[in-house]
């Protein structure tokens, strides 16, 4: 009779736990684009009881509760945990995962249990510090340009290394600089007077107490998404993305103005190539070391002649590219990220949508310089065919949606073709206005010639 009694608490409390996991309140972190798409598509699951998102913006108040917490106010973000009974939990942005967010919830008893989509401050690492990550491939084996990393007590030695270099020279700084701390220029002394910035001058502060100087690929960009559970994964659509603010990729970077997926040149064989190469040893390389990885990683790749070569890790999903892989992942999110978040990625599956998504990033006139906000948004309520991404908006206390941002709304469209989502994506854009919109109008259009 004892031995039954054990028998019928252990059932009972894991009858309460299943439950639990299959109904259970989500937080997301985050205020761009990108974490509306997770919360958007986290949503649509029967598993989601209620979702809120930290701090969201005028798109995410539409589907979740905002939380006024930044994503750096990690005591405020752990009592919102503990008060509201999260379960889950998405970090979106990559500041707070180097600043050691996932290891300062750990570290609290209440939320130990916590399944969190995100890695560890050192697994963090490899986006936190180029430096690191060409050290991590470099031990792995992982295909990637020829560097070396300096610091002012270095600089001579910079110089000197940038001399054995070819044009272009590309300079990147260890740490986080909000998207702005490469620099790729053609001319020498061009790029040892912009060394001269980094280093000497702190031009991106302490991101650049370090320069990582490397050699140019020649090729094309693309960027492949994998979901880890530390130990096993699962590799996400791919995407092509386009940082430049001008047409036909001029102008300065931005933190993206479009982006499509699937990519027409990155073939079964490519693909391959790239698990192969890269995906396997960085994950087999992060379990190695012991390194806390549940989450995404963000692979930006260089296809160089057929081949793969890794330009950067992040820990996160990027933005605009999420706006275009997460609607073409057709099973349920929540309990694909609650597998990742548990180390059973294995027994979950993954169920990708063949067609193509498109997306065009509506910006306020004058970003990435100087711009404007406020600026009220008319026209969603006709848009039909696409789903709006909100981005940088907020609502005034009529309910308007005014702009709060540099990059305001993502339109994406998934269609039979690259140019019908494109062009659904691109008639959503002519509905929607606000003074001094800008977007560009040749999204998507280099990747045609690799569909004839």
């Amino acid at each position: 009779m004892l031995c039954y009694s054990r028998l019928f608490r252990f059932n009972f409390k894991a009858l309460i736990i299943n439950f639990k996991r299959y109904s259970m309140n989500i937080l997301v972190i985050g205020s761009g684009g990108r974490e509306h798409a997770l919360a958007w598509k986290l949503k649509q699951s029967k598993q989601c009881e209620k979702l809120f998102v930290a701090p969201g913006n005028a798109g995410t108040d539409d589907i979740a509760v905002n939380v006024a917490i930044g994503v750096d106010e990690f005591e405020k973000l752990a009592d919102c945990i503990i008060e509201n009974d999260i379960r889950l939990i998405v970090v979106g942005p990559e500041a707070p995962l180097v600043g050691g967010l996932v290891d300062y919830l750990r570290n609290l008893d209440e939320i130990r249990d916590l399944a969190i989509v995100g890695p560890s401050k050192r697994g963090a690492m490899l986006e936190g510090s180029k430096d690191f990550a060409k050290k991590f491939m470099a031990e792995n084996g992982i295909p990637t340009a020829a560097s070396a990393s300096f610091t002012e007590e270095t600089i001579e030695d910079a110089v000197r290394y940038l001399s054995t270099l070819k044009p272009p020279y590309v300079l990147k700084a260890d740490g986080l600089a909000a998207g702005k701390g490469v620099a790729i220029v053609d001319n020498q002394n061009e790029a040892v007077e912009t060394l001269k910035e980094m280093l000497l001058e702190k031009k991106f502060g302490a991101a650049s107490s370090k320069v990582v100087i490397e050699e140019y690929l020649h090729g094309i960009e693309l960027s492949v998404f994998v979901l880890t559970d530390g130990v096993h994964y699962k590799i996400l659509p791919e995407a092509k993305d386009y940082k430049r603010i001008g047409e036909n990729d001029t102008g300065p970077n931005t933190g993206g103005m479009g982006s499509v997926s699937p990519v027409p040149f990155a073939d079964a064989a490519f693909l391959k190539k790239v698990e192969e190469r890269i995906i396997k040893p960085t994950v087999e390389g992060l379990a190695r070391e012991k390194i806390d990885y549940k989450g995404f990683i963000f692979i930006g790749l260089m296809n160089v002649n057929g081949d793969p070569y890794v330009i950067e890790y992040n820990v996160r999903m990027g933005d605009p590219e999420t706006e275009v892989v997460i609607p073409r992942i057709k099973n349920d999110f929540v309990e694909l990220l609650y597998a990742a978040a548990t180390g059973t990625l294995d027994k979950a599956d993954l169920d990708v949508d063949p067609r193509t998504a498109a997306t065009v990033v509506m910006a306020a006139g004058g970003y990435p310089g100087s711009y404007e906000k406020g600026k009220i948004i008319t026209g969603l309520d006709q848009v039909k065919q696409s789903v709006i991404f909100h981005a940088g908006t907020r609502k005034n206390s009529g309910g308007e949606i005014l702009t709060n941002g540099g990059r305001v709304l993502a339109v994406t469209s998934l269609g039979g073709s690259l140019n019908e989502a494109l062009s659904l994506s691109y008639e959503a854009a002519d509905m929607i206005k606000w003074q001094n919109v800008y977007y560009r109008k040749d999204i998507g259009k280099d990747l045609l010639p690799f569909l004839r």
